[in-house]
């Protein structure tokens, strides 16, 4: 599937959905029979889009207030999806995101914006095509949507079967997600009901508690007032949009469908699609297919990024300047942050591009502990994201929002933060599929944290 790179025209109507085959496609697998590979895709470009244009829309038109500074970004989920993940781990993930959406709303007065890492992220990259263990070398792990985790020769084959299985546990995740958004599970009445035991249990949870308190005081004075969450449908329900990294390239493409009153193209497999810090090549397919559909996209701007080469993606990405169609999501590092990011804002500044900045404060803070757990340390995150905020401060531009890798089930894979995870808590509920994920407490921690950081004109 990897072709060789071609010049890129930049004229919108020499793109389609196929043209990215034209260039370099890196972190493609090798699907081992081709014919049941087209048969996959085949079948899949039949089924039903998973979300709509409409949809799409709306949530650029919610990231164009980012862009202003009236609206601020929250995007989290899982590291990677499992195929195996349960309606109740998919009720308590949103619950954690819901919680912290509060705690941001309540202390910074602008609306919170939610997109979960969810229903589709079941694609990873990686930076070896293959894995040694004990001496076997097998095909590396891409994610469920691939091949299995188990190190077997047979369980690492990729099969094209789970590209169809994606698209139909993407379809149950959705359709539960609307259901708690919409029916109810997400009325603010229920402040007190999202915290869970271990939450609760926890300084941060604790500290939760207490806001809910005033909230549920703030709801009663409404209800007296004649406003309840019957009346007001603000209240009771809220939205909630899916994202995930447009990694395979032939299953977005299967997933792409013209929009009937506009004539646009928009990948339906998500709301919101982002180009990783391993794809973003200016000359790459991933670029090539990302500028044609018209969803609001992100793009992974790492360490390594020089303010040319940013501006090149912006260039490419929103030739058009559309405020919310272009999100970077920035993860350098505490160490780096601060040095590394103020040259980049000033040249998209001075470009007058309207940029979406969010910060990653997870993937470049990965280390290893000594019992071989990959892990990231809570203060160590919350220090990147101060130094992002520092930096916009500096430098007169806007902070719109954070990206997190977190999950709602009490695991311990990062280090530190309320639950005070130390390294020998890791082996106890380490159950990452890839890369360790803040846990529930940890993630009202960090939202309240931030919170702060914004309430104190510090962002």
């Amino acid at each position: 599937m990897n072709k060789i790179p071609s010049s890129r025209e930049s004229d919108a109507k020499d793109w389609s959905p196929s043209s990215w085959r034209n260039f370099l496609a890196l972190q493609q697998p090798e699907w081992p029979d081709p014919e049941a590979h087209s048969a996959a895709l085949n079948e899949l470009s039949s089924f039903p889009p998973l979300v709509f244009a409409g949809e799409s829309r709306d949530l650029t038109e919610s990231l164009a207030s980012v862009c202003m500074g009236d609206a601020f970004l929250l995007q989290a989920g899982d590291c990677a999806e499992s195929f195996d993940t349960s309606a109740d781990s998919i009720r308590d993930r949103l619950r954690v995101i819901l919680q912290m959406a509060i705690v941001l709303t309540y202390f910074t007065g602008v609306p919170v914006i939610k997109v979960g890492r969810i229903a589709g992220q079941f694609a990873k990259p990686r930076s070896s095509s293959t894995e040694i263990v004990d001496g076997i070398e097998l095909p590396a792990f891409r994610g469920h949507i691939v091949n299995n985790i188990e190190f077997s020769a047979g369980e690492r084959v990729p099969d094209p079967q789970r590209l169809l299985t994606a698209y139909n546990r993407a379809s149950s995740t959705l359709n539960l997600l609307r259901a708690f958004t919409k029916g109810g599970f997400a009325d603010i009445s229920h402040v007190h009901q999202w915290n869970r035991e271990f939450v609760a249990d926890s300084p941060s949870g604790q500290r939760y508690e207490a806001l809910a308190d005033e909230i549920e005081r703030a709801v009663k004075f409404m209800e007296a007032c004649g406003i309840t969450s019957e009346t007001l449908a603000e209240l009771r329900q809220v939205d909630f949009f899916t994202s995930h990294e447009a990694l395979l390239l032939d299953y977005e493409e299967a997933l792409t469908r013209e929009d009937s009153l506009t004539g646009e193209w928009y990948d339906c497999s998500a709301h919101m699609l982002w180009i990783g810090e391993r794809t973003r090549q200016i000359d790459g397919a991933h670029v090539e297919f990302l500028r044609g559909v018209k969803n609001p996209i992100g793009c992974k701007i790492g360490p390594t990024a020089t303010p040319e080469e940013v501006l090149e993606i912006c260039e490419a990405l929103n030739p058009e300047r559309k405020p919310g169609r272009l999100t970077l999501i920035v993860r350098m590092g505490a160490g780096k942050i601060v040095d590394q990011l103020p040259p980049i804002l000033r040249a998209i500044k001075e470009s007058g591009h309207p940029v979406v900045w969010v910060c990653d404060p997870m993937h470049a803070n990965t280390f290893t502990a000594e019992n071989g757990r990959k892990t990231r340390h809570f203060e160590d995150v919350l220090a990147e994201v101060s130094g992002f905020f520092a930096v916009h401060r500096s430098e007169g531009t806007h902070p719109g929002g954070v990206h997190l890798e977190l999950t709602g089930d009490n695991v311990t894979e990062c280090l530190g933060g309320g639950s005070e995870v130390v390294d020998s808590d890791l082996d106890e509920r380490y159950e990452t599929m890839c890369d360790p994920r803040l846990n529930g407490s940890q993630s009202i921690d960090l939202a309240f944290r931030v919170a702060e950081l914004l309430r104190n004109g510090q962002a």
